[in-house]
């Protein structure tokens, strides 16, 4: 889903033409023209999407070969679109091993890729690393000066560390971004898969939202979408029957807004965000809920649910909620089964027990797919134990005094 689509080609005469997904929205060239420093979070989202990406090229053998912000897409729905495999190979093929095939654009350019050596995943890796520097400092990492050109600077130089050009940039991503750049492909990831176990390591204290709902959120913020243009995304792919209050003229900007809600839903003891009687912004009321899931009733019960960092929310087979909402879900007494899902985490089940007149809180910690489920089982798929929140990433940032670009 995160490369563009090509549905046919064309030959008419001696030219040839590609019949590709149209994307309405912006790529990273020109995003980056308008906010040259992206925040932490929305690049490492756009990194994690290019990962995936490639992921799925390099399984099947092939290799980009030029990752820039010209060939990343970025929709107005807040998907990442790698496109233009224009120079593409498959790693199997001999012609790739061929000296003097250094396609590509320099400044993104690994060093075997400036040397015209043989090629693998792990240049692409290279060349997101490059990406990613560039997103959170607003400036590549190897520029040609009076001394050196840029592929010089790309074999022989180390690129200053992130974190001198912008403080505000977490350890952790400095990290990833490192070992991305690293000279020697054998010093790199060894497979894209584990660069993307890293960001979604990264992101998923920090961001307890939808990723696609997070760029558009920034794209309104820059400009690029109007305010009716996030809103109606937004609330297209939102939870059904939670809906914008005729007061409230904009969605949440920020999750700490989201916490402050849910901080009034504990302190009022039944303040139920986004209700069902609540109207959209034409007057029509919200769709009625079926019996089991209607509005609260003193003879109902009813759950909240927590989620750590979010999931969609089913309810006896049914999607009721997409948290971080921590609305009161009014359902009949009995037994009911919740399913929590999340793209980058395990799937988690459980049951509660709904009494009339009370509200059962549930508690739920995703883990992530790749994770290794501790002795005691406490936080393994399925078992939705609390656990301790994450390391503030300030607290560690201060903890370490490295100045170098690797850790």
């Amino acid at each position: 889903e995160n490369i563009l689509h090509v549905h046919d080609f064309v030959k008419n005469g001696d030219s040839m033409y590609i019949v590709m997904e149209y994307v309405q929205g912006i790529d990273l060239y020109d995003l980056l023209e308008l906010s040259p420093v992206l925040p932490a979070e929305e690049a490492a989202i756009i990194a994690l999407q290019v990962a995936r990406a490639l992921d799925y090229a390099h399984f099947r053998g092939i290799i980009h070969r030029d990752i820039k912000p010209a060939n990343i897409m970025l929709s107005k729905q807040g998907e990442v679109k790698l496109m233009d495999f224009g120079i593409a190979r498959d790693d199997k093929l001999s012609d790739l091993t061929e000296t003097g095939t250094g396609l590509g654009t320099p400044s993104y350019m690994s060093p075997e890729q400036i040397l015209g050596d043989k090629l693998d995943f792990r240049s692409d890796i290279f060349s997101v690393g490059i990406v990613l520097y560039q997103m959170v400092t607003g400036q590549k990492p190897f520029v040609e000066d009076e001394s050196r050109t840029v592929m010089q600077k790309i074999r022989l130089d180390r690129f200053l560390a992130p974190r001198k050009l912008n403080p505000k940039v977490p350890r952790q991503l400095e990290r990833i971004m490192a070992r991305c750049m690293e000279k020697m492909p054998a010093a790199r990831y060894p497979s894209t898969q584990a660069l993307i176990d890293d960001l979604v390591e990264f992101l998923a204290p920090r961001v307890p939202i939808n990723y696609s709902a997070k760029l558009v959120m920034y794209q309104r913020d820059i400009g690029f979408l109007t305010d009716e243009e996030a809103d109606r995304v937004l609330e297209a792919a939102g939870p059904r029957n939670i809906r914008r209050r005729s007061a409230d003229p904009t969605l949440l900007r920020d999750v700490s807004l989201l916490n402050v809600a849910l901080l009034l839903g504990v302190i009022g003891g039944g303040v139920a965000i986004g209700s069902a009687s609540a109207s959209d912004d034409d007057g029509d009321p919200a769709p009625a809920l079926s019996p089991a899931l209607g509005a609260a009733t003193p003879r109902a019960g009813a759950i909240r649910v927590v989620v750590d960092p979010w999931a969609d929310v089913y309810v006896d087979g049914e999607q009721v909620a997409t948290t971080p909402t921590a609305r009161e879900i009014a359902l009949s007494p009995g037994l009911h089964y919740l399913r929590f899902t999340n793209p980058y985490f395990a799937e988690v089940e459980r049951e509660v027990r709904v009494r009339t007149g009370e509200t059962e809180w549930v508690d739920v910690v995703m883990v992530p797919r790749h994770a290794t489920p501790s002795v005691d089982g406490v936080g393994e798929a399925g078992v939705g134990a609390t656990s301790a929140p994450p390391a503030d990433p300030e607290a560690e940032a201060l903890a370490e005094t490295d100045e170098e670009g690797t850790p």
